[in-house]
C-alpha cells in the first residue's frame, strides 16, 4: 500500500511537470505562427518585467511570466529604448531577436508649441532629409487638401497650427502624406472635441467675430505666450482684449516664429523689421498660427478666463505670469520681474 500511495504521488508529479513543460513549450512557440504586427515601445529604464508586460498588453506575448521564465534560462536581450514593429504570436526567441536588436521603427513626437519646421527637423533625424523635406513641403502647400478630407473646406494651405499634437509611429515605408493624413485627423478630433468645427464663430466683443481659423490662430499664441495652463487662460483674454480695443497685439512668440527662434530675446532690429508676423508693426492677428497646441490652448482660445486685462509678463523662474490692466501696473510687474533676475 506505501509504494502504491507513493507511486501515485510520483505520477502526479510527473504529470503536473509534463502538463507544466507543455505549456511553457507552448507560450515559447505558439502554435499558428506569427500574426498581425504590434508597435511596443520601451522606455528608458524598464524592466524587463515592465518591457513583458508591454509585450503582452499587445498580444505579442500571451504570458509575461513564461517570457520572464525563459530568459532566467536561456538569457535576457539587451533593449535599447525605443520603439519595435513585432508580430502577435512570435516565438519567444525571434522576439528577442527584434528587441535585441536596434528599434524597427521610428517615433516623431509633436509637442505643443512645435511649429511645422521644428516637426520637420525632428523626422529628418528619424527619416533622413528627403522623407523631411517632402512633409514640409506638403504641409506648406498642401494643406487645403488634407483639411478637405475632414471636412474643413476653405482652409488654408498651410498646416501650421492645425497639427494635432502626441507621439506618431512611422512604420516601414511610411510615406509624409500618410504622415500627415494622421497629423490632421488628430487635429480635428482634438478641435472637435473643444468645440471646434468649420463653421465655429465666436463673438469676442460689440463687432469683433473670431472664425475657426482665427481662433486657432489665437490659441497658438495663447500656447507660446502662456507655455503653462495656469497662464492660458488670462493671456487668452489679454489676446481677445487687444483685439476688441484695435491696434497691435505686441506678442514677442510672433516675431521671434518670423525668424525660426524658439524663445529667446527680441532685438530692437527685429521689432522694427516689418514682416507679417511682426505683432508689434502690423495690428491684429498673424496670418497663420505659428505651432501646434494643446487642447488646453484651444479650450482658453475659445473661452478666456473674464477679466479686464491689457498686459502680462513673466514674474518668477517657474513661468507664472502677472497681469494687468494698466501700462503703470505692467511697468511695476516688470520691473519686480528684473528684480528677480528674468
Amino acid at each position: 500500500m506505501l509504494i502504491s500511495k507513493w507511486f501515485r504521488r510520483l505520477l502526479i508529479l510527473a504529470t503536473l511537470v509534463v502538463i507544466g513543460v507543455v505549456w511553457f513549450l507552448l507560450q515559447v512557440f505558439p502554435i499558428g505562427g506569427s500574426g498581425k504586427e504590434m508597435v511596443v515601445t520601451v522606455h528608458q529604464g524598464d524592466s524587463m518585467a515592465q518591457i513583458a508586460s508591454e509585450l503582452h498588453q499587445a498580444g505579442v506575448l500571451s504570458s509575461p511570466l513564461a517570457f520572464r521564465a525563459e530568459n532566467l534560462i536561456f538569457g535576457a536581450p539587451l533593449v535599447r529604448a525605443g520603439s519595435y514593429l513585432i508580430p502577435q504570436g512570435a516565438s519567444y526567441f525571434s522576439v528577442k531577436s527584434i528587441i535585441g536588436n536596434l528599434p524597427n521603427v521610428n517615433v516623431i513626437n509633436v509637442v505643443p508649441g512645435l511649429s511645422l519646421h521644428e516637426i520637420a527637423i525632428d523626422a529628418a533625424s528619424d527619416e533622413g532629409n528627403s522623407f523631411a523635406d517632402s512633409f514640409y513641403s506638403e504641409s506648406l502647400h498642401n494643406g487645403a487638401q488634407f483639411m478637405a478630407k475632414f471636412g474643413f473646406a476653405n482652409a488654408p494651405s498651410s498646416l501650421e497650427g492645425l497639427i494635432g499634437p502626441g507621439q506618431y509611429i512611422l512604420l516601414p515605408n511610411e510615406t509624409p502624406t500618410e504622415l500627415l493624413n494622421q497629423m490632421v485627423k488628430r487635429f480635428v478630433t482634438m478641435a472637435k472635441q473643444q468645440g471646434l468645427t468649420p463653421t465655429t464663430e465666436v463673438r469676442i466683443g460689440p463687432r469683433k467675430t473670431l472664425d475657426w481659423y482665427q481662433l486657432m490662430t489665437t490659441a497658438s499664441i495663447v500656447q507660446k505666450e502662456g507655455y503653462y495652463t495656469s497662464n492660458m487662460g488670462k493671456v487668452a483674454r489679454v489676446i481677445w482684449n487687444r483685439l476688441n480695443r484695435g491696434g497691435s497685439l505686441q506678442m514677442d512668440s510672433t516675431v521671434l516664429y518670423y525668424y525660426g527662434a524658439d524663445g529667446g530675446k527680441v532685438t530692437p532690429q527685429m521689432l522694427q523689421t516689418r514682416t507679417p508676423y511682426n505683432t508689434y508693426l502690423n495690428s491684429g492677428l498673424t496670418p497663420t498660427p505659428i505651432c501646434a497646441v494643446s487642447s488646453d490652448a484651444l479650450h482658453y482660445a475659445l473661452q478666456p478666463t473674464p477679466g479686464p486685462w491689457l498686459y502680462f509678463v513673466v514674474i518668477d523662474k517657474n513661468g507664472d505670469e502677472a497681469f494687468s490692466s494698466t501700462f503703470a501696473q505692467q511697468l511695476a510687474n516688470e520691473r519686480l520681474a528684473q528684480q528677480r533676475g528674468l
